[in-house]
């Protein structure tokens, strides 16, 4: 099998999702597109007037806290549920009363429902006997899809004599037996640990890219979304806020709500003080002079209030104070000091009472002079690491 002209070998496969862009070509036709749907329950608005381009081959994924509505709107494009008000287009056809067994579509839920009595072989074939397929047919898709998840060995098992991570398996497997256009994927993570979460994550991503389909996955994990969507809707009140790449999620979020939703943040608060092209100056409370910042995406106006996003990692922590000219500069106390093992968290204390959050690297095994608590200590940036936010 081939994508794109090219073979679907393991080296294949991380070039295969750098070069996928199909939402940057403006001729190219949306695989699923949601029009203005609502879906309301009562007098509450699940989802509310939203529209979403996704794209053949894409794995896409929605990301938002519980209640959201991520879960509302793949159900909706599932069948299990009907819009309120707009319109769900899959491949062309609009799918308006168009019943679940009928669409193009599986989903893989996050309790797995795998049937207790039957075998694994069993479980991938219950689907295929459903729509009656020739048992000949059935059996060369369940050898297929035990091969493509790996579980051969397993086949006259039953789920109680599997793993987590197995039945999991199982369970995609089953859902990928019917050969969908469309896989759904409702956290399905959720109940592995967290080595085993991370392993499959990519074996995901991997088989995704083998299989040249498109997945749909809803999470509230922002680690599993990062890693796993060539873009992610991050959601809130029913609403998509950002539709972005992991990458432009992150560096570029466009709210504050993004920037806290997704990993660790500091916010300050400031005014601006000077604006130009792509460049500002902000009065900020906590600082001890004016803050520079570069890389400015939006206009902006002396006077305006705005927001000043930090990543921890983009703070550089020092026990000297940083040379003269240094932009950008915070003198603080370590409060608090968190050892993850690859990276530490400081959080420095600043005079104004605020509290900064730097996370550290630990690249090798020693260092000559360790930050302590209660260490003065100096936190700079440079103007490129800011984010200005001004919603």
């Amino acid at each position: 099998m081939a994508v794109d002209g090219r073979r679907r070998g393991s080296l294949a496969i991380g070039a295969v999702r750098r070069d996928f862009a199909p939402w940057a070509d403006p001729a190219a036709t949306p695989f699923i597109r949601f029009e203005r749907v609502t879906k309301r329950y009562g007098d509450v608005a699940a989802v509310a007037d939203l529209s979403l381009d996704i794209f053949e081959r894409e794995f896409f994924c929605l990301l938002g806290p519980s209640g959201c509505g991520k879960t509302t709107l793949m159900r909706m494009l599932a069948g299990f549920e009907a819009a309120s008000e707009g319109r769900i287009v899959l491949a062309g056809q609009d799918l308006s009363g168009v019943p679940p067994y009928r669409r193009p579509v599986n989903m893989m839920f996050q309790s797995y429902a795998l049937f207790p009595h039957m075998s694994v072989e069993r479980n991938i074939a219950f689907g295929l006997e459903q729509d009656r397929l020739p048992k000949a047919e059935i059996t060369e898709r369940v050898v297929e899809m035990l091969r493509l998840v790996q579980l051969e060995p397993f086949a006259r098992r039953r789920p109680a004599q599997l793993s987590g991570g197995q039945r999991q398996r199982v369970a995609l497997a089953r859902a990928l037996a019917k050969r969908p256009k469309v896989l759904l994927l409702d956290e399905p993570l959720g109940a592995l640990d967290k080595k085993l979460r991370e392993e499959t994550q990519f074996e995901l991503m991997d088989l995704q890219v083998k299989l040249g389909m498109t997945f749909l996955v809803v999470t509230h994990d922002q680690e599993e979304a990062m890693t796993m969507a060539d873009r992610i809707a991050v959601m809130d009140h029913g609403r998509i806020v950002q539709v972005a790449t992991p990458g432009e999620i992150y560096e570029q979020p466009a709210s504050r709500y993004v920037a806290e939703f997704i990993g660790d943040v500091n916010i300050l608060e400031g005014k601006v003080s000077e604006a130009g092209e792509g460049r500002c100056t902000l009065a900020v409370a906590d600082a001890p002079a004016p803050v520079s910042v570069a890389g400015v995406a939006e206009p902006l106006k002396p006077g305006q209030e705005v927001a000043l996003a930090l990543r921890p990692e983009k703070l550089v922590l020092t026990h000297e104070a940083p040379p003269a000219g240094t932009p950008n500069v915070f003198a603080g106390t370590v409060w608090d000091i968190g050892y993850l093992g690859d990276w530490t968290i400081y959080l420095v204390r600043l005079a104004s009472g605020r509290t900064l959050r730097v996370s550290r690297a630990n690249a090798t095994r020693f260092v000559e002079r360790p930050l302590s608590w209660d260490d003065e200590v100096f936190v700079h940036f440079a103007p490129e690491a800011g984010v200005v936010l001004t919603r």
